[in-house]
């Protein structure tokens, strides 16, 4: 099933995942995964690894067993800034052979360690790309506080705006901590013409540095109600991990009630915290959970 179909019935609500460190036991993911499939997401996304780096292999093996194993749609990302049309051209047959419909494609972050390719300057490009060498559903990421690289918000609606002509027909945001960031974003996109789904992704909030980590990564703004959450945690890190789901379901639900698409859960492959915050949000996004578990 192509992804953005989901959007004509109902809310939706997903969940990310990530390779484990090749340290870890290669079973755990998959522990993950089957603990994250009895909630029955709308479709579990796989990131490429973090910082681009080349994990497309593991990337392939959990978004094949998240769809053929445990029945859930699944999407693989595919950062292009180290790949060459030759490296997508084969990961496209790659994807196509294990039955995987959904690409959520992207530049990818550069990072230092690789030399980037430069055959692909744009995900906008690498959507194009895909979408004259292979029939794949097309999801494209945005950026309510608009990308760390550009120059300014009105630019990045501009680039959004070339993804979606290019061929994207779903769009997933970047984390964010303000529910109003992601309206001023949402008000932007559509006057830019922006007419797709668009699913806000939420991180549950469960340690303090490595909420700020990713918000400096992301270049996503701490309002000043989580800062104060943050300080009065500072030396309780359950408590902060209560407060953080608390947080987080706090903003499903102001999302839901503004008429937001979808949620996309940023579970950091902790399906404890996913199944928290699935048990108290799961009524707002409709029937179709149940049915499908029926």
């Amino acid at each position: 099933m192509r992804t953005s179909e989901l959007f004509k019935t109902k809310k939706v609500f997903s969940f990310e995942i990530f390779p484990p460190k090749r340290t870890a036991p290669v079973d755990i993911i998959y522990q993950t995964v089957a603990q994250l499939s009895d909630l029955a997401p709308d479709f579990i996304s796989v990131t490429y690894g973090a910082g681009g780096s080349e994990n497309n292999t593991e990337t392939l093996r959990i978004a094949r067993a998240v769809k053929n194993d445990y029945g859930i749609e699944s999407v693989a990302h595919l950062p292009s800034v180290n790949l060459t049309r030759r490296d997508v051209l084969n990961l496209l047959d790659e994807l196509k052979a294990a039955g995987i419909k959904n690409i959520l494609a992207l530049r990818g972050d550069i990072n230092p360690d690789f030399e980037p390719r430069k055959e692909f300057h744009y995900a906008s490009d690498l959507i194009s790309f895909i979408k004259e060498n292979g029939d794949f559903h097309l999801i494209g990421a945005a950026y309510p506080e608009g990308h760390r690289e550009c120059a300014s918000i009105e630019d990045d609606i501009r680039n959004l705006k070339a993804k979606v002509d290019a061929g994207a027909s779903q769009l997933i945001t970047q984390l964010f901590f303000d529910n109003a960031v992601f309206y001023a974003f949402r008000e932007r996109a559509a006057h830019a013409g922006i007419e797709v789904p668009i699913q806000a992704g939420i991180m549950p909030i469960t340690n303090k540095k490595q909420l700020e980590r990713m918000a400096t990564l992301c270049g996503a703004g701490i309002p000043g109600k989580l800062r104060s959450l943050l300080d009065a945690y500072d030396d309780d890190p359950d408590g902060l991990l209560d407060a953080g789901i608390a947080y987080a379901i706090e903003q499903i639900g102001d999302l839901m009630a503004q008429g937001t698409d979808g949620v996309h859960l940023y579970t950091m492959n902790n399906p404890e915290v996913a199944r928290r915050i699935h048990a108290s949000t799961h009524e707002l996004f409709g029937s179709a959970i149940a049915m499908r578990r029926g």
